[in-house]
């Protein structure tokens, strides 16, 4: 059976914050440069949206839909905002049940506004689920740690946020701040599959992508994707690909102003307000999931697929070359090199062997290795600011850095050491 890379969780164009290239021929072209086979429709109860995507797919066959140059699949599938801010995922089998959710949900919110692209309903998380499982789809909590519309930033379990909906619950989309680790911790959160998916607002492969999941799927379809999931006896999720939550913007908590890192028990102490600034110190998923966790020693269930933890090329390449940005000619130029030496980019970070890195490019290889050996320091990012990974050498490196680095790295600023009230 084929394995297939997936990214099922991004926006087009009436989301808002979006690129304006964010557009199906695009999202497909630069899909392919990626490495990835199938990418959700996403946004698909926005009129003008779902438009934009019957004008730009065919369907190769029954529920397989592909853009017009036949480079990548789509599933359909979008995203909606509950009655209290908890945003949610659903994938559905056809163009047509899209159709038939819209009319289930018209008039409890807004559908068609230029910023409407992950509408927001005056529903609750049962009645969501409900109305998607009508549709013959399935559904499940986005990016599920975020402390403003992750599902547990609300919930200390999944039981209590989709009452009788519950059962029919079959995965847990991760966010960039969490990975398989961190969630496993949550005895409530083996029962489900986990998704792993880049949120993108933007085409590029630096965005698009940078979390994926590698699944065996008969088809690039609906049905393929439904049966992966439900189906954890046949281990048909192979991989979840993705950041280290380290770099995720609310890893840490942080004040989410000037993001200054605090440790939990001082941010408590202070009412959750910072002394630099005054802004509002939001409490981090790491924090978060120590709150509410069952184990705290890793552990997860037989079916679980390993976790990889990832960088785009481009930044790996930038680490290289000590440029600026990701954008950069020096940065574009090898990135592009590699990409057509090797097909895509997952295969130059996950697949490639090393002696064909260095041939290729032996500077950039040399990151790529070190990287896959875990040669990795993160500052973690909080109070909405991403998280900053250092690419070191070797191990000798790496211990340097831990000293040299030790409060980033543990995710604690100057004020965040400081004595208040008489705490420390």
């Amino acid at each position: 059976m084929p394995e297939l890379n997936l990214d099922l969780q991004m926006h087009g164009l009436y989301a808002g914050g979006v690129s304006k290239n964010m557009e199906i021929p695009v999202m497909a072209e630069q899909s392919k440069l990626k490495g990835l086979d199938a990418l959700v429709t996403a946004d698909i109860l926005h009129k003008k949206w779902f438009e934009h995507v019957k004008k730009n797919l065919v369907e190769e066959s029954n529920g397989v839909y592909a853009d017009l140059k036949g480079k990548c699949n789509f599933i359909v599938g979008g995203e909606v905002e509950d009655n209290r801010r908890i945003h949610h995922l659903f994938y559905l089998p056809s163009l047509e049940s899209a159709t038939e959710l819209r009319e289930k949900i018209l008039g409890f919110g807004n559908l068609d506004c230029i910023l409407c692209g992950r509408p927001k309903l005056r529903l609750s998380a049962e009645q969501i689920a409900e109305k998607v499982v009508e549709c013959g789809g399935i559904f499940g909590p986005a990016h599920s740690f975020t402390p403003y519309t992750g599902i547990y930033a609300f919930y200390d379990s999944l039981k209590d946020a989709y009452g009788a909906m519950h059962e029919k619950l079959k995965f847990i989309e991760l966010g960039l701040s969490a990975d398989s680790y961190f969630a496993d911790l949550i005895k409530e959160n083996h029962s489900y599959a986990f998704l792993t998916s880049s949120d993108a607002h933007s085409p590029w492969p630096n965005r698009i992508g940078r979390e994926f999941n590698r699944i065996k799927m008969q088809k690039p379809d609906f049905a393929s994707l439904k049966k992966a999931i439900e189906e954890k006896d046949e281990k048909l999720i192979t991989l979840n690909a993705g950041l280290d939550p380290r770099e995720g913007k609310y890893h840490a908590t942080a004040c989410n102003s000037c993001f200054a890192k605090y440790r939990i028990g001082k941010a408590e102490a202070l009412k959750w307000r910072c002394v630099k600034c005054q802004g509002e110190i939001k409490r981090g998923v790491r924090d978060r999931i120590e709150m509410i966790a069952d184990f705290k020693e890793e552990t997860h269930p037989e079916f679980r697929p390993p976790y990889l933890h990832l960088l785009p090329l481009a930044e790996i390449i930038q680490a290289a070359v000590n440029s600026k940005g990701v954008n950069t000619r020096a940065v574009q130029s090898r990135w592009l090199s590699l990409v057509e030496k090797f097909g895509n980019e997952i295969f130059v970070l996950v697949d490639a062997k090393e002696a064909e890195l260095r041939e290729a490019d032996k500077e950039v290889a040399e990151k790529i290795i070190a990287f896959r050996k875990g040669f990795v320091l993160y500052i973690p990012g909080g109070g909405g600011e991403y998280g900053k990974p250092i690419i070191c050498s070797g191990e000798k490196e790496m211990l340097e850095k831990k000293k040299e680095l030790y409060r980033e790295l543990e995710g604690i600023s100057e004020e965040g050491m400081q004595k208040t009230l008489g705490e420390y």
